[in-house]
């Protein structure tokens, strides 16, 4: 009987021992390519802000959804008056902020007029221009009256530039998050990761993963080993050049999705000689979309001819405005008076799309006499030169915003592009629901700074995910910039 029970026993360990081999795990590494210059997607441009926090520790009255729809957040539902120009939100009741203190209407109120101020420095400002007045009616009630209807509105408040902020805590987001989210910031470990943990007190349905860390992986060099040893589980923007390497091995799933992400030679049309029409022709009749999409994104790019996703059901395929043609674009340069050619700097921010696209740009403009200065920056340096200063001749980057083609409506914006019938039609845009009359417009807009070959508009970024079989719930596509976690988990 001794001998049955210690074998019963053993038995009994073995049975759990197995068991517990089999649970699910409820830990997550996912790599990223940029560490993010600090941690509040309200005070930055940088989309590797989002890539962390969207969703994940900050939510805004609204959210994209993975197929860019609007679906309610904190706010769990709304009305529209007739004429277009209020919306009466009821929010989510019973929320709390990640310190404890409740969420209502004033925090909202709180966010949209700190967006709004004169000194705001929300990089998307110009998303919250049409609104005239926030009155919070109750705690769970809040009223937003517009100067004229917006169609994107509602939109627009699921960016995460329009996620809900505490006034107690708004300062030091940059550095300790604070939101609703269904995950809490736990650990910044500079130059290394950031760590969030699952929010034991979120208001929604909880999340399946305990921890998570976003392990910063600049380079493909580094990422496939860190993808076959297990130290990292998902990459959801690959190196495209190293997806190659996993491709059909058993153990990760290799999806390639679509972006937001207009992959732009961004071009200073304030600078001479790039302020001449016939220059910036040129340049765009130099550009050979195919090899700098296999340079660049080894071959999964998709081109485009205008700032524009091929996602979208109102692009335009205007690839063939300027087409690859070397000798029109040696007798563009001669007719604007540079027969010759001339120099200039191509400034080039760390990813890969970046520094590998810009070897072959350099080398197409080249061909045209235009000799291009390679100067690698960090993003820091690329935001404070290029973005904020318009310390620039040319630079490669990919605007991941989603349906941003009003950019170039911007006064001062680092293009220094101005054209007043581009304005006209995205004032227009702004003023107008009827999808068919938007889809009109976003056409118009779009062949304007095509014809004016404003940037060099190259290809639409894939995204080029890759993680372990066993998970679930990664996104394809990514809709906006964002690494949504809410509904990833391991199976069993």
């Amino acid at each position: 009987m001794k001998k049955l029970a210690a074998f019963l026993g053993a038995t009994a360990v073995v049975a759990a021992m197995s068991s517990a081999a089999y649970a699910a795990r409820t830990d997550l590494v996912l790599g990223v390519v940029l560490e993010p210059p600090h941690l509040d997607p309200t005070a930055g441009a940088a989309a590797a802000i989002d890539e962390i926090v969207y969703a994940n520790v900050f939510e805004g009255l609204t959210r994209i959804g993975q197929n860019g729809e609007v679906q309610p957040a904190l706010a769990e539902s709304w009305e529209i008056s007739d004429d277009g120009k209020s919306y009466t939100f009821k929010l989510r009741e019973g929320v709390t902020f990640h310190d404890g203190t409740s969420f209502e209407a004033e925090d909202v109120k709180f966010t949209l007029e700190r967006a709004m101020a004169d000194d705001s420095t929300n990089a998307q400002k110009v998303l919250f221009s049409a609104i005239e007045s926030v009155e919070a009616v109750d705690p769970a009630t809040l009223k937003v009256t517009l100067d004229h209807p917006q169609g994107s509105f509602l939109y627009n408040m699921g960016w995460g530039d329009a996620v809900v902020v505490a006034p107690e805590t708004a300062d030091g987001n940059k550095e300790k998050p604070v939101g609703t989210g269904p995950f809490k910031f736990e650990n910044w470990a500079k130059g290394s990761s950031v760590t969030i943990v699952k929010n034991p007190d979120y208001w929604g349905e909880p999340v399946a993963l305990d921890k998570a860390e976003f392990r910063f992986i600049p380079d493909a060099a580094a990422a496939i080993p860190a993808l076959l040893s297990g130290d990292v589980h998902a990459f959801p923007m690959f190196p495209a050049d190293a997806v190659t390497q996993v491709q059909g091995d058993p153990r990760f799933e290799v999806v390639i999705g679509a972006t937001e992400g207009e992959t732009i030679l961004a071009t200073n049309n304030g600078k001479e000689p790039f302020n001449d029409l016939k220059v910036r022709q040129a340049i765009a009749h130099a550009l050979n979309r195919d090899e700098i999409i296999m340079g660049a994104s080894n071959g999964f790019g998709v081109p485009i001819g205008s700032h524009f996703s091929p996602a979208n059901e109102a692009y335009v395929d205007l690839t063939g405005t300027y087409p690859y043609d070397v000798e029109k674009a040696k007798a563009l340069l001669a007719e604007a008076g540079y027969p010759d050619g001339f120099s200039g700097t191509l400034k080039l921010p760390p990813p890969a799309y970046a520094r590998q696209g810009g070897e072959v740009v350099a080398s197409q403009l080249r061909e045209i006499g235009i000799d291009l200065e390679i100067v690698p920056v960090e993003w820091a340096q690329w935001l404070e030169q290029v973005f904020t200063n318009k310390d620039y001749d040319l630079t490669i980057v990919s605007h991941t915003e989603p349906n941003d083609i009003n950019i170039y409506a911007r006064d001062d914006y680092y293009f220094n592009y101005d054209n007043d019938a581009f304005d006209a039609v995205i004032e227009e845009l702004d003023r107008v629901s009827d999808p068919d009359k938007r889809n009109e417009l976003y056409a118009k807009a779009q062949r304007i700074i095509a014809e004016d070959a404003v940037n060099g508009f190259m290809f639409q970024l894939p995204k080029t995910g890759v993680w372990d079989a066993k998970l679930e719930g990664m996104w394809e596509n990514m809709p906006i910039q964002a690494n949504d976690l809410t509904g990833v988990r391991w199976a069993e």
